[in-house]
């Protein structure tokens, strides 16, 4: 049973994640290189706008402004499911190598598959979700002791190690490619929001449609896994079954989301963190504030970064990596 004090304390700081992620996308809606003015907004939603307002508003702010915001929430509840399962606080899905897997497989698809454009943007996610299962079983087979079991400080080094021998096998698959190909992989690289249409929402919104709702049913069986295995075996959990549905749904949020936006880290670690100091370490608890603070991180990074810089502003992924370096270097040295 949770404390009424703390399920009281969950909804507030819900509130106000929601209250900074509407005041983010209202700042958000108004910058860029075609200007909105922030009296007009209103207009131009209700169908009061001119063709220009329209335009900006409807074909490039607010469907990047959403797909930033799903990436954000996708790869938090990705980082908080490998978290809890692996019981290691710097498991994330682009520091353990699932995002590098995911991008070998985007470009392998991009490079050498026949693309249509009615067919490209629904099969990426896919392919990214084959990659990154591909590299997490890869890794998972060497971090695996036969004497000791799974081990999850091993994960992670393992994993780091995937995600550089994954790095230097994209630049050798871009090395021949031609220069239009090797622009857009270099974006992806950078954590560059490039699938910034609505075609793209529609692409990564079933997963996270059916996903979040698993996840969060499955937040008591990850309460457990998050235990040492004798005791989660001694509460009659199946160890194996549960970790392996919940691993799938984790990697599978990582694919989808940077199939869209990109290579991000970090963001996966420090979400799910910031949930935890605010409101305890219960997953039931914790995973609506993670989700919420996810998006609101991208967010608050895409719309510093498109900004800051003329004329087509620092990728995403640069400004996240510019908070989360050095926070993931204190957690190490913490934990």
């Amino acid at each position: 049973m949770i404390h009424p004090f703390l399920l009281k304390k969950q909804r507030l700081t819900l509130l106000i994640l929601i209250l900074a992620i509407l005041a983010t996308i209202f700042i958000s809606l108004g910058l860029g290189a075609s200007s909105l003015s922030y009296n007009r907004l209103i207009p131009t939603f209700l169908g009061n706008g001119s063709f220009k307002e329209d335009f900006v508003l409807y074909s490039i702010r607010l469907p990047r402004i959403i797909i930033t915001f799903l990436a954000g929430v996708a790869l938090a509840l990705s980082g908080s499911i490998l978290q809890s399962i692996t019981r290691n606080d710097l498991a994330d899905p682009g520091i353990i190598g699932i995002n590098s897997g995911a991008g070998v497989a985007i470009a392998i698809f991009f490079l050498y598959f026949p693309i249509e454009a009615g067919s490209f943007t629904y099969l990426i996610p896919v392919f990214s979700f084959v990659g990154a299962m591909i590299t997490f079983g890869l890794i998972y087979f060497f971090s695996y002791n036969r004497t000791s079991g799974f081990q999850p400080i091993k994960l992670v080094l393992v994993g780091v190690g995937f995600a550089m021998a994954l790095s230097g096998a994209m630049i050798v698959l871009i090395s021949s490619a031609d220069r239009a190909k090797v622009d857009f992989i270099a974006k992806w690289l950078a954590g560059n929001i490039w699938g910034d249409d609505w075609i793209f929402i529609y692409a990564i919104l079933p997963w996270l449609i059916l996903l979040i709702p698993f996840t969060m049913y499955k937040a008591y069986r990850l309460d457990i896994l998050g235990l040492s295995e004798p005791v989660t075996i001694g509460l009659g959990v199946s160890i194996g079954k549960e970790r392996t549905v919940l691993i799938v749904s984790a990697i599978a949020l990582a694919a989808a989301a940077v199939s869209a936006a990109g290579s991000i880290v970090f963001v996966g670690l420090m979400a799910p963190h910031i949930a935890k100091s605010l409101v305890g370490p219960r997953n039931k608890l914790f995973l609506p504030v993670a989700i919420l603070i996810g998006g609101l991180l991208l967010l608050l990074a895409d719309t510093i970064g498109r900004n800051i810089a003329d004329p087509n502003g620092i990728p995403v992924g640069i400004i996240v990596a510019f908070i989360g370096a050095p926070y993931f270097i204190f957690l190490l040295l913490k934990k």
